[in-house]
């Protein structure tokens, strides 16, 4: 497995490319919308390639602690087996395509209860 990024809920995700860019210097990677058009995704991502993914869903503004952190991703070979044979300590979302991400993806919870993606890419 390997580390992929980590999930931040944000009111503005274009303040907080420019932010996470002019004051840390990272560089814009990518972006998508969901395919209702609820939630806008945008990547920065470090000299290393390590991404943060600043997630803006229309109407909501995370400001309860609990609420600012999302999740962590890890990528998987397959996640249909990851998601089988990972001990998890509940299923958040069942794997499944997500074609506007390009990736298949699972949910999963660590023993603390904090949710972890399972990320392989769609083949073209």
């Amino acid at each position: 497995m390997q580390f992929l990024h980590t999930c931040l809920n944000v009111a503005d995700a274009d303040r907080s490319v420019e932010w996470y860019t002019e004051q840390l210097g990272f560089e814009f990677s990518w972006e998508f919308e969901t395919a209702d058009g609820e939630t806008r995704n945008r990547y920065v991502a470090d000299e290393n390639g390590v991404e943060l993914q600043l997630s803006e869903t229309r109407g909501v503004t995370p400001e309860d602690h609990g609420e600012t952190w999302d999740h962590l991703a890890v990528g998987v070979e397959d996640v249909d087996a990851a998601f089988a044979e990972i001990e998890h300590h509940g299923v958040v979302k069942e794997p499944g395509d997500q074609p506007e991400a390009g990736a298949r993806t699972a949910f999963v919870k660590d023993p603390d209860g904090h949710v972890v993606e399972l990320i392989q890419p769609l083949e073209d």
